[in-house]
């Protein structure tokens, strides 16, 4: 099994953190163990939207369609965008090798990481 590399682009786009995940994680704990702003306050159960993220145009091409439960949680984040998904719902993939999100500035983890 390879390394998949993730990188995260901070809400001011001055700062970029490259993550190694597994195939197999879910974006939003390679986010959370790398201390990305993502509160994910639904740990991943999709009851939430504090863990949206904005794919790169490039990169969310290759994601797997969002389901309409994630679409209906994508209406109610802040700042969401053509190219936003929940990372709970973003399993890695070695196709995803090289993944690019972006922090959204709406943003605000409240567990205070």
């Amino acid at each position: 099994m390879s390394d998949i590399k993730v990188n995260f682009i901070s809400a001011d786009g001055k700062n970029v953190v490259t993550a190694t995940a597994s195939e197999g994680d879910d974006l939003l704990t390679i986010a959370q163990i790398n201390l990305q702003p993502l509160e994910g306050t639904c740990e991943g159960q999709m009851a939430c939207s504090t863990c949206h993220v904005i794919v790169s145009a490039e990169d969310f091409e290759k994601l797997p369609e969002a389901t309409e439960m994630e679409e209906d949680m994508l209406d109610l984040a802040a700042g969401a965008r053509r190219t936003s998904r929940l990372a709970c719902q973003i399993i890695l993939t070695p196709e995803l090798d090289g993944l690019t999100v972006r922090i959204p500035s709406e943003s605000h983890n409240m567990q205070g990481i």
